[in-house]
């Protein structure tokens, strides 16, 4: 896929609220001179004010460069921390980067940061649907010949052979630049969101692979795993599930809270998976409403079409409008509306609904996590415990035993603390972040409901307007008929 860039000079872009992000990029070659370049679109500040106290860390995505095998990300930083060389930095971080800073803060040999919830690392950046749907749209052939699919908000020409008429090719061009910007928008938000995460935390901002990854403007030489990485990744994560159930089942919680917290994560896990399959249910039919307006407004306009050849099939070139063009045309383009709506409702409540969702439930799947690694450090203490009464009981290696008992005593209570200060505050941001994302869906879902009321009111005013012209019109012709008929009978008399 050609490139998509949604910088802009003067702004940012990205994953907030609100219109969505403008764009500028590299049209692929072949592309007429009237399409090189389209006229400036919006752009979304994403920046937050700069908190200029002592030891802030402020990190935001301004620009993202989607190309054919990855997606760029412009990383902008402002900062106080001493631990920093410069206030404000820019960087350029591609996906597999950003899974290798998670990686480096949830190893299981960094034992500094077992107490901790490490935030979920952002999803793998997915844009099949959109060049499914664009290769179907390029697979069309027929009367018209070749013709371009330029998407002006991402600046992309796609070159092809087509047997759309003008009206379909308009629709489908609007379809695929708005989905594919919906998606672009999630994508930005999420890889966003995992590095405010760290940047608000007041040990991982001072991390040193977070200040390698905002700092260092050059490449990370950061590459995928391989096949046998993914292997042993893959048998690592069964016999973690497989060591997690079986510490669930042998080993006794001494903890009355962690206790009620491990029973909540469970109960809580298995309900945003499915709140969040009922949602995406949702909004994929939101998404099949839109699409089915569509296929009726083209209906309508095919039928529009057909009214007018048949009226000047029998009554010649100067033959009046047919009675039914106008109000066809006025359904067919109140249909157009109503999907255009339709389809940002159901990215709206993607965006608000499904994905606060979603990332909650990966983030109470790090939860759990933080629970399992307490809970070994909790078995490795009773065993250490047993390993120095029987150091004792044989008299041997006892000085030993009672620094591996000492040294496994002080993590599990360190990683105890730490956990039960974490659990806390996560209990108290996600009470927050629901609070604010259902607030905006809200807020979203009325705005829409007030634009489809105030479409359709236009729409019921332009149709009877309509109906009192042709009313009138039809009105007009029987009075000069009878009038030339009166003249006809007087000349024949």
């Amino acid at each position: 896929m050609d490139q998509v860039d949604l910088s802009s000079p003067g702004g940012n872009a990205g994953g907030g609220g609100g219109d969505p992000p403008g764009a500028m990029g590299t049209a692929s070659s072949g592309v007429p001179p009237l399409l090189a370049a389209p006229p400036p679109t919006a752009n979304v500040d994403l920046s937050d004010s700069v908190d200029k106290s002592e030891g802030a860390l402020s990190v935001d995505i301004s620009d993202a460069l989607s190309e054919r095998a990855w997606v760029k990300f412009t990383v902008h930083t402002r900062t106080t921390l001493p631990e920093f060389a410069r206030g404000e930095m820019s960087v350029i971080r591609l996906h597999e980067e950003f899974l290798w800073l998670h990686d480096t803060l949830s190893s299981e040999d960094n034992h500094e940061y077992q107490g901790y919830v490490i935030p979920p690392a952002p999803p793998r950046p997915d844009f099949d649907a959109s060049r499914e749907k664009l290769r179907k749209l390029g697979d069309a052939e027929g009367e018209h010949g070749d013709a371009f699919l330029f998407c002006q908000p991402l600046n992309i020409a796609y070159f092809f052979s087509g047997n759309l008429t003008k009206e379909e090719f308009n629709k489908m061009k609007q379809e695929l630049e708005a989905e594919y910007l919906a998606t672009f928008k999630k994508t930005v938000a999420m890889h966003e969101t995992f590095l405010r995460r760290l940047a608000a935390h007041p040990v991982f901002k001072r991390d040193a692979n977070l200040r390698v990854f905002l700092e260092y403007d050059k490449d990370l030489s950061v590459r995928g795993k391989n096949k046998k990485e993914k292997l042993a990744g893959l048998l690592s994560s069964f016999q973690k599930t497989g060591d997690e159930l079986l510490l669930s089942s042998t080993q006794k919680e001494v903890d009355e809270f962690f206790e009620r917290e491990k029973n909540f994560l469970v109960e809580y896990h298995a309900q945003l998976k499915d709140c969040t399959i009922r949602s995406d249910k949702m909004t994929s039919l939101h998404k099949s409403l839109a699409d089915t307006y569509i296929k009726l407004s083209q209906g309508l306009t095919d039928q529009a079409r057909l009214e007018a050849q048949n009226a000047r099939a029998a009554n010649g070139d100067a033959a009046p409008t047919a009675p039914l063009e106008p109000f066809l045309c006025r359904v067919a383009e109140a249909l157009e509306k109503m999907r255009r709506i339709e389809g940002r409702v159901a990215t709206d409540q993607d965006l608000k609904l499904s994905d606060t969702l979603r990332y909650h439930g990966r983030d109470s799947s790090a939860a759990k996590d933080l629970l399992y690694r307490r809970l070994r450090c909790l078995a490795n203490y009773e065993a250490a415990n047993k390993a120095l009464d029987r150091a004792r009981t044989r008299n041997r290696d006892v000085p030993q035993a009672e620094q591996a008992q000492s040294e496994a005593c002080q993590r599990f209570e360190s990683v105890s603390a730490r956990a039960r200060e974490e659990l806390t505050t996560l209990r108290s941001r996600r009470a927050v972040a629901f609070q604010r994302s259902l607030a905006e869906l809200a807020e979203l879902e009325l705005k829409h409901s007030r634009a489809h009321a105030q479409m359709l009111r236009a729409t019921i005013a332009a149709l009877k307007e309509g109906e009192e012209e042709g009313l009138g019109e039809r009105e007009g012709g029987g009075g000069e008929g009878d009038a030339d008929a009166a003249a006809g009978a007087g000349a024949m008399q």
